[in-house]
């Protein structure tokens, strides 16, 4: 080859490296859209997780608010009639609860004193929890024990939940549009 000929053939291959450098549009938008559509799948994912997140403490905060109640009552043979009575550490308002405890004292029968806590959502997006710890007999024995159940509601956003009730043998239970916690 004629040495005029492979300068210029080398000088072209050079050119040709050079001048590919960057990328295309067409690449770029093919990852923009790569992007799009794995944010698109994980948002969704992500905020069901945050969520969950948030509904583990009302069912943390309403769980100590029943066993407050049960320590109360050991220790002072009633229930208390307040969150600040229990002194279980529990605040009335959180950034995503409104909390609240209520007992009601009934003497005629054991199963008649209990007291509900609730866990009422401040955003549409979480369930609402409530918990209830009532005295019942044990047939058996005749002795009177605490019993306490948690709920969580199955519609998220609502508030205001009373989804427990109290059986003269069973004890108290959810009722309605909730479940117990953890089954």
């Amino acid at each position: 080859m004629k040495s005029e000929f492979k300068t210029k053939l080398i000088q072209h291959m050079l050119n040709k490296k050079n001048g590919e450098k960057g990328f295309t549009l067409i690449e770029l938008l093919v990852v923009i859209i790569i992007i799009g559509i794995l944010a698109a799948i994980a948002l969704p994912s992500f905020l069901s997780q945050s969520n969950k997140a948030k509904q583990s403490e009302a069912k943390t905060y309403v769980g100590t608010l029943n066993k407050g109640q049960q320590a109360y009552f050991t220790e002072k043979g009633r229930f208390g009639p307040d969150l600040d009575s229990l002194a279980v550490g529990v605040k009335a308002d959180t950034p995503n609860y409104n909390y609240l405890t209520t007992a009601s004292i009934n003497s005629a029968t054991a199963s008649s004193n209990q007291a509900v806590s609730n866990g009422n959502p401040k955003n549409v997006a979480l369930r609402g929890y409530a918990g209830m710890v009532a005295l019942n007999t044990v047939t058996a024995t005749s002795d009177v024990t605490s019993l306490a159940v948690l709920c969580e509601n199955n519609v998220a956003g609502s508030a205001g939940i009373s989804p427990v009730s109290v059986g003269a043998t069973t004890g108290p239970a959810c009722v309605g549009s909730s479940q117990p916690v953890g089954q």
